[in-house]
């Protein structure tokens, strides 16, 4: 069919007074449409443009190609040239555009952009308003006449390529993106034409029928159109605009593009193989993705970066039935190039799942290159995340070939000494390559082993989130650890895998040697911090079959299940998790060591636990697995009204005596005096010794000091305690010892006693009168107890039992000594008491 032609002249540049009119309008374009058009003939000089130029001055000026979309749906393709006009108006500026309606394809199913190089475009109204050709209809059949010369533009806009096809992309999306038309700047306007060719090139159809344009405009920001070319001087008003503007005339961009597809086609442009945008439209997968371009490219020999070659090894993997045998080829071979030395952990992680692809579908000869790419990575780049071939991948030649050459590389790293402080996972890397690599590390594995078990749990305590909470043996999610955050149901959230797990738990999977050495040396180390090995199989699942005792790692295993179901209650927790070792403690004492580090950790046990624990084995096997300390600790430990702890004490020093000294000794042995103290006849010289003792337990525990303090009071404040006992407790003038006597003669039970013993108020008396310069503290002391204590007991006497205290002090003392008591109880100042009783003491 004829497409309708339109023709327009606009106004005069300069004369305000005249208006642009339509000197010959086609069949079918309503009054309507011609004022949606008259908008897009608009045309502005560039400035500095001559008044009248010549005729090469009128030829360069840029020209405005259109292509937009009008209400209706139809489209209109025109050019705005340009050209001589009368002598009152040297420069007019005509029109000649074609009206294609809705849904009616272009001549020949052209792209508008293709039209820009129509000889065709008539610079004038043709007579009586005919067109003589059509511009759209009478174009040269074919591609090459319209896109000649776009490879050579294309190099020479290189470092503009990928940042503009990105934005050209963006700007043929339906709907289209917020923010204006995408400005690019030329210093002539043939060269936005050319830029729209490259698009229309490298784009699907739908998107570049999408993107309307014109190559040459003065008002960028008010444009309707998606694409616009600007000249330099017009650039700093678009971005003013807020548009995104190339300055494709300028100074190259520093800041590459993120589109992977953009980078990718400005490399296939840049290497003048356009036909590669149709050939990768015939692959499988999203228009814009970057994997089918890359794909076709790397196997045309097109050389990419490494983000592009990831993609293209990426989509291959997802869709190796998308290519045939020959492409698979190039691609595996432009992947593995030795010349590339670029390439990154994503593009060898592709590589991995390409071959996993690939494996078992392509013959052994095309995959082994990617298999050895693969193991070379894995040992020489340290990428720890590779998905590794099977070991039948390098059956053959090529096996030996990489074998000799990574295998010695291989073997001086595991024996390396440094093997402590290397990661986990390239331990478990380098030891799945030597399997696949058919390499011997059997004399190897005691010592790998012993220095990967406690990397295990280093790492693995490093990635543990600890989350708030109180501390203690209530709240456990883990051995030694508050409880863990619920979840949205509730329930505690279950510990996340570390990162190494899957790689380690493949090794152990894939190697019955590699597993018995670790299971054996992690089983060795639990003992030491039981703790962090439980922790560790609760987010690693190791497996535990075979004929390997592994007692302490059992046990370990059984701990975190252990104190979920029974809480708090250590005893039944303590025989649970000793159960589960499989080994009596008489067999194996360190197991000891293990259930106790698990129960309780960093803490002490009870008294009650500590004599579970003292009874559950022997001293030997307790001295074997080094749990006599915690027994010691628990003693230590316990609060002062805990009376079990000091004949746990005593129980301790006669079953360790040579393995407990030093500062402890000391408190256990004031613990056990305790014990003597109050149920016993300790040796004589207690109260010297009860000093001696707590200097050398020095820094001594709080409740222990209290309890010894405590005890030698009472037993100093008892009635048949031995004088001499008193006496040395009286000389000693220690103030922390004296206090404690304060305290113990103001208790209840000596009250009573004072109360209602008339000896015993008489024996008191004399003992507060007897020693009055002995010192500072217990001066003021007996004087206190004297004022405070005494007096009040024997007021509430009857006068019977009065005077037989009174007759007891003379009996026991001196007749003198009975006046001073006798004084003393008629006496209400202290003071005045003070110098009577010194007074007959002296006297006596």
């Amino acid at each position: 069919m004829s497409l309708a032609q339109v023709h327009h002249i606009s106004a005069a540049a300069g004369d305000e007074s005249a208006e642009g009119r339509f000197t010959a309008v086609g069949r079918g374009v309503t009054a309507a449409l011609l004022a949606e058009l008259e908008p897009l003939f608009a045309y502005a000089l560039p400035d500095g443009a001559p008044h009248r130029p010549t005729d090469a001055e009128l030829r360069s000026l840029p020209q405005a190609f259109t292509y937009a979309v009008l209400s209706d749906g139809s489209r209109v393709v025109g050019r705005t040239a340009p050209a001589r006009g009368e002598s009152s108006a040297p420069v007019r500026f005509h029109t000649h555009a074609v009206h294609i309606p809705a849904g009616v394809p272009l001549p020949g199913d052209r792209l508008p952009v293709e039209a820009w190089r129509s000889p065709h475009w008539a610079t004038v109204t043709p007579a009586g308003g005919a067109s003589l050709s059509d511009p759209l209809g009478a174009l040269p059949p074919g591609p090459a006449p319209v896109r000649e010369g776009l490879d050579d533009f294309a190099v020479s806009r290189g470092p503009w390529l990928a940042a503009v096809l990105a934005d050209l992309r963006r700007a043929s999306e339906e709907p289209p993106p917020a923010g204006g038309p995408v400005v690019l700047v030329e210093r002539r306007s043939a060269d936005v034409a050319r830029w729209l060719g490259l698009a229309a090139v490298a784009l699907p159809r739908e998107s570049v029928e999408q993107l309307t344009f014109t190559t040459y405009t003065r008002r960028p920001g008010s444009s309707a159109l998606r694409v616009v070319g600007v000249a330099p001087e017009d650039a700093a008003g678009a971005r003013e605009a807020g548009l995104r503007v190339h300055v494709c005339a300028d100074r190259p961009p520093v800041e590459a593009t993120g589109d992977v597809w953009a980078r990718t086609a400005a490399r296939v442009w840049r290497s003048r193989a356009p036909e590669l945008f149709q050939e990768a439209r015939g692959l499988p997968g999203d228009p814009f993705a970057a994997g089918p371009l890359a794909v076709v490219a790397l196997c045309a020999g097109v050389g990419l970066g490494s983000e592009e070659r990831a993609a293209a090894a990426g989509w291959a993997a997802e869709r190796p039935y998308a290519l045939d045998a020959k492409r698979v080829g190039q691609l595996v071979e432009a992947l593995t190039s030795p010349g590339i030395d670029d390439r990154t952990g994503s593009e060898f992680d592709a590589v991995g799942r390409l071959f996993g692809a690939l494996d078992g579908r392509c013959p052994a000869s095309v995959t082994a290159p990617l298999a050895a790419m693969l193991v070379t990575e894995a040992v020489r780049g340290g990428n720890g995340s590779l998905e590794l071939p099977r070991r039948d991948a390098f059956v053959g030649p090529e096996g030996e070939a990489i074998a000799g050459v990574l295998g010695p590389e291989i073997l001086t790293e595991l024996e390396s000494g440094a093997g402590g402080s290397r990661p986990v996972a390239r331990t478990v890397q380098l030891l799945r390559v030597a399997r696949l690599l058919g390499m011997n590390t059997r004399e190897l594995l005691p010592d790998v082993a012993t220095r990967l078990a406690p990397a295990l749990l280093r790492e693995t305590e490093a990635e543990t989130e600890r989350p708030e909470g109180p501390e203690g043996p209530e709240g456990y999610a883990g051995p030694g650890r508050p409880e863990a955050a619920p979840g949205p149901s509730g329930a505690s959230k279950p510990p996340a895998a570390p990162a190494f797990a899957p790689a380690l738990l493949e090794l152990l999977d894939e190697q019955f040697d590699v597993r018995t050495a670790l299971l054996g040396a992690l089983d060795r180390i639990a003992p030491e911090d039981p703790g962090a090995v439980a922790r560790f199989l609760e987010r690693v699942a190791l497996p535990f079959t075979g004929t390997q005792a592994l007692p302490h790692l059992r046990m370990c295993a059984e701990a975190p299940g252990a104190m979920t179901t029974l809480g708090r209650d250590r005893t039944a927790l303590w025989h649970r998790i000793l159960r589960a070792a499989g080994l009596s403690p008489f067999a194996e004492p360190l197991v000891l060591r293990t259930a106790a580090g698990l129960v309780w950790e960093d803490r002490a046990p009870t008294v009650e636990e500590a004599r579970l624990l003292l009874e559950a084995a022997t001293s030997d096997a307790h001295r074997a697995a080094g749990t006599w300390s915690r027994l010691a600790d628990a003693a230590l430990g316990a609060p002062a009204d805990a009376e079990e702890a000091e004949s746990l004490a005593h129980d301790l020093l006669r079953a360790f005596p040579q393995e407990i000294g030093g500062r402890e000794r000391a408190a256990l042995q004031l613990l056990a005096l305790c014990r003597d103290l109050r149920t016993g006849a300790p040796e004589p010289g207690w109260a010297d010794r009860v000093r001696t003792l707590r200097d050398r337990a020095a820094p001594l525990e709080p409740p222990v000091q209290e309890r010894a303090f405590t005890a030698l009071a009472e037993r100093l404040l008892a009635p048949d305690r031995p004088g001499a006992e008193l006496y040395a407790f009286v000389r000693s003038d220690d103030a922390d010892l004296i206090a404690a006597y304060d305290r113990a003669a103001r208790t209840e039970p000596t009250l009573a006693r004072l109360r209602t013993q008339p000896a015993y108020a008489a024996d008191c008396f004399t003992v507060w009168t007897a020693h009055p310069h002995v010192g500072p503290a217990w001066t003021a002391t007996a004087a206190a107890l004297l004022e405070e204590v005494l007096r009040p007991a024997v007021r509430s006497m009857s006068a019977e039992l009065v005077a037989e205290v009174e007759e007891t002090v003379g009996r026991t003392g001196s007749s003198g000594r009975a006046n001073a008591f006798r004084d003393w109880n008629r006496s209400r100042a202290l003071g005045r008491l003070g110098r009577r009783i010194v007074g007959r003491v002296r006297r006596g």
